[in-house]
């Protein structure tokens, strides 16, 4: 009866985000609220359910993407990408550009959330492929590939840092092994599938590019830009080998713990980054910390989602349904990561939202942990691979891409959405290889 009354949720779910084009917040709330009254718990256990599902998810959470979200900010209005970008095209040359957009990518996209980078790499994208007189599209599917990789797959992006907390998994090492599992999923998608792109004449839709050209006079360094950019990677990666090489009570293991807590390295990045990019921009500091409240008012709806999400979560636990979940499963021979991708997976082909899919899917999968035969890791990272699936018309991802580059729904899928399929399935493939070492 549990698993019934989780598939009606679920239907629930999908009638009112594609049928009724219900807020997802406001759906997730709804439907955590029914799940828990059907399950057969009281009103006030299912409102303390809620109450402490949003508290628990939001808790660190919040501090994470409002930091995130500012240092994303700052990186975009003070020219680094740019910066970044441009003497990478000038160390790999017109004929190893792809090269240059991974990585310019991978820098890019792990301290900015997915949308202000996309919009951010718009302007580097159609200069290199106008220097380079190569197709549009040949240019952008790895640096595009690369965000698409650090949004599903990498903290601090909001799906992967809310489902670390759902699987009590560890932030430093998913980010290590979510970098690990990033680079060959980036190359098979962006590099190889990218250079298959010369068929489909994409061109600049001019209206829009204009929105995303916005500079300061003066640009910062690339060593400086590089820097600010990865100091939360430096930090946390720092944390994790200090994890794993030191005992415990080792003073310079905790202060690895410390500075390379998600929080504590994302505060030093904001700061590194206000007084290396933002005073560099010729603001002064008044100015620039009134800006900051700017940078953060796009994550308030995510931030609410989130925390919606947590919600669900909390009353599957809370109903025992988490406990039933583990029985079923106990007798199962198909492998916990397997079984993530799969949920997460068809989720988001049905519902468009990687965040909600990623987030349903770990609220049903986290009982799997009990079991104790899976990385907590590996399990966020193939949850966020499957949540990346076959991406088409009910994605914003899919529209903001077709826009963009004047594709018709046609061309769309077979660019944005085949990539965002290879890399789901080629980030699952790196997952279970991984778990073979782990």
């Amino acid at each position: 009866m549990p698993l019934v009354i989780i598939l009606i949720g679920i239907a629930t779910l999908l009638l009112l985000i594609i049928g009724l084009r219900m807020n997802p917040f406001l759906a997730l709330l709804l439907v955590a609220l029914g799940v828990g009254l059907s399950m057969g718990m009281s009103t006030t256990d299912t409102l303390a359910a809620i109450q402490k599902g949003v508290g628990g998810t939001l808790g660190t959470l919040a501090l994470i993407m409002g930091l995130g979200a500012i240092l994303g900010g700052l990186i975009a209005e003070s020219g680094a990408a740019q910066v970044i970008a441009r003497r990478l095209a000038d160390i790999f040359g017109v004929q190893n550009i792809t090269w240059a957009m991974v990585i310019t990518g991978f820098i890019i996209g792990i301290p900015m959330f997915y949308n202000v980078a996309f919009l951010m790499v718009l302007p580097i994208i159609f200069a290199m492929a106008k220097e380079t007189k190569q197709p549009i599209l040949v240019v952008a599917l790895p640096i595009i590939a690369s965000l698409s990789v650090m949004h599903g797959f990498l903290p601090p992006h909001p799906a992967p840092t809310a489902i670390v907390d759902f699987y009590k998994a560890n932030m430093q090492l998913t980010l290590i092994y979510g970098l690990v599992i990033a680079i060959p999923t980036v190359i098979v998608a962006g590099v190889f599938f990218g250079k298959t792109m010369h068929r489909i004449p994409a061109v600049v839709n001019e209206k829009l590019f204009q929105r995303s050209s916005n500079l300061p006079i003066q640009l910062p360094s690339f060593g400086i830009s590089v820097l600010v950019s990865l100091i939360p990677v430096l930090l946390m990666g720092l944390g994790a080998v200090g994890m794993l090489f030191l005992e415990k009570e080792r003073f310079l293991n905790q202060i690895l713990q410390f500075f390379g807590d998600p929080v504590i390295s994302l505060l030093a990045s904001v700061f590194a980054a206000v007084f290396l990019l933002g005073k560099k921009s010729g603001k002064s500091f008044a100015q620039l910390m009134d800006s900051l409240g700017e940078h953060v008012k796009p994550i308030a709806m995510i931030l609410l989602i989130l925390g919606a999400g947590g919600a669900f979560k909390e009353v599957l636990v809370s109903s025992g349904t988490s406990d039933y979940i583990v029985g079923l499963m106990k007798g199962l021979t198909l492998s916990p990561l397997i079984m993530a991708w799969s949920v997460a997976a068809v989720l988001r082909i049905a519902l468009g939202s990687a965040t909600v899919a990623a987030l349903t899917a770990a609220g049903i999968m986290q009982p799997m942990l009990a079991m104790g035969n899976v990385s907590p890791e590996l399990m966020v990272l193939a949850t966020g691979a499957g949540s990346l699936t076959c991406s088409q018309v009910n994605d914003t991802g899919f529209w903001l891409f077709k826009e963009y580059f004047n594709l018709s729904i046609g061309q769309t899928l077979r660019s944005w959405t085949a990539m965002e399929t290879i890399v789901s399935v080629v980030g699952l493939a790196a997952c279970l290889l991984l778990d073979v070492f782990i």
